[in-house]
Parts: structure tokens; sequence; C-alpha cells
């Protein structure tokens, strides 16, 4: 099969490559760069979004997961003080370091039910006042905790966010919009129109299902935990739409890196 690169306009064209590679092991905290992943088909990122912190009056099923709607759990856009934590999690120990501050306030054994509880009560101090009951630390083999229903991954086109800063006037981290990859050398906004498209990155495979509709997440900074845009009002004056990014599923997998090229199939 053929592949048209989507570069290829002219003679001095960009390639388009994937920039930076990222997961968001519990959903809401911190993001933990990649230089590469293995993606299988149907699957997201390995890891990303496997815990999520669950209000106390969630009724969610570990052992019968269903996707339920990101108020459900703590999250940036309601809560933005969990910006102030940063989190690593090794695959392999199973372990969920917390950082405040630069000091690690929280270590524990995600794996069994010993430490998940002690990763809830410190979110019960931490979001005193916050959470709606005690704050619970959650996962189930196999689920996501997205905001969306499908297992997808994330793409931000970085030319649509240098475009968003032209409007706001003012730098925007791009990890306010939470990807899983960030590609440059697209011309800003083409992205909108791969809905229903297929493009390889290397030897992943992958089809674009939706665009992603911001919130007010986008709204908190991750550096300083401030509330200090409004992303959603900003598109919505400037560009006529809420997206920033879109959703592709995995149809063939392989091994994502960065600096991978992007091949847009022809329709």
């Amino acid at each position: 099969m053929r592949f048209l690169q989507c570069s290829m306009k002219g003679p001095a064209a960009m390639a388009i490559l994937v920039k930076e590679i990222y997961r968001y092991p519990v959903k809401g905290l911190s993001a933990e760069q990649l230089e590469s992943v293995n993606l299988k088909a149907g699957e997201s990122v390995p890891d990303d979004r496997r815990f999520a912190i669950a209000h106390g009056s969630t009724q969610f099923d570990c052992t019968d997961p269903k996707w339920m709607p990101k108020q459900n759990f703590l999250m940036l856009a309601k809560d933005e003080r969990l910006a102030q934590l940063k989190t690593q999690f090794d695959s392999d120990s199973q372990t969920l370091a917390i950082f405040r501050q630069g000091k690690q306030v929280v270590k524990a054994d995600v794996s069994d039910i010993m430490g998940r509880t002690v990763v809830g009560q410190f979110f019960a101090s931490f979001m005193a006042g916050a959470a709606r009951g005690t704050p619970k630390f959650l996962e189930a083999p196999g689920h996501s905790f997205s905001d969306v229903p499908l297992k997808v991954l994330s793409f931000i086109n970085l030319a649509s966010v240098a475009d968003l800063e032209r409007v706001l006037r003012q730098p925007v981290h791009p990890i306010r919009f939470r990807a899983n990859a960030y590609l440059q050398g697209l011309p800003a906004w083409q992205e909108r129109g791969w809905i229903g498209r297929r493009f390889r990155v290397g030897e992943v495979r992958f089809q674009v299902v939706k665009e992603i509709e911001r919130c007010a997440a986008t709204n908190v900074n991750p550096d300083s935990a401030e509330r200090d845009m409004n992303i959603p009002l900003t598109l919505r004056k400037g560009f006529s739409h809420l997206n920033m990014g879109v959703y592709a599923e995995v149809i063939e997998g392989g091994n994502l890196m960065t600096g991978a090229e992007l091949e847009l199939e022809p329709e």
C-alpha cells in the first residue's frame, strides 16, 4: 500500500514529526515523558490513565469496570491544586511516588490494597473540602480512566498551539492539553480535517476518530497550579470552536518513537 506524506506540499515542505510522547498514569495528575512506547491495536499508551482518584460518592466496580464521565473523579477542570503534585510511576515495581514542592510526600506499592489505601488517605488530606466523601484510589485491570470511552491516543499539533498563543498574546504550555503525542511540522489546524483519515508513524498505524473539545482543565498552569487563562473561551472567540487536537485509535501496533515521521494515507 502506498502512503502519501501529508507534509509533501512542495519541495520546501517540512516533514511532520512526533516531537514528544507522554503518558499520565494517574488521571488528572502529572505527565511522564517517554522516548518510545510499544502500542497494541485497540489499546492506549500502556499505563496511561491506569489509575484514578474517585470521589467517595462514586460507585465504580473494579471487577466489572465501565467508563464513567470525568466528573466522578478528582480532575484539573475543578481541582487546580492537583497541579501542585508531581508523580512518578514505576511499571516494574508498581510503585507510585508523589512529590509536592520537590519533596516526596507519598511512596506506595499500588498493586495491593494497603498501598492504594495510603494514596487515598493522602488525597483525603490534600483535597480536604474539595472531594465528595473520602477519595478512593482506583485501578481496574485493562481499564483506562480516559475522558472518552474509546481506548485512544491524543495528538496535539504544536503549530495550532502557537496560533492560540498568537491570539492570547502570551505563551501557552503545550502540556496544558495533556496529549500523548505532540506533532511538529504540520500547518496550524490542519489536523481538524483528519477525522476519519488514517496515518502511519513508523510501525504504528492510526485512524483519527474525533476532535478533542477543550474544558476548564486547560486553564490550569501546569507549573504554577494557578487558573491563569481561559482557553475554551479564547478558542470560541478567536476560532469559533472549542477544539484542540484529535483522538486516534491504534489499528496496527508497533513501536512509536520520538522523531518518527508521520505519513497520512490518501483519502
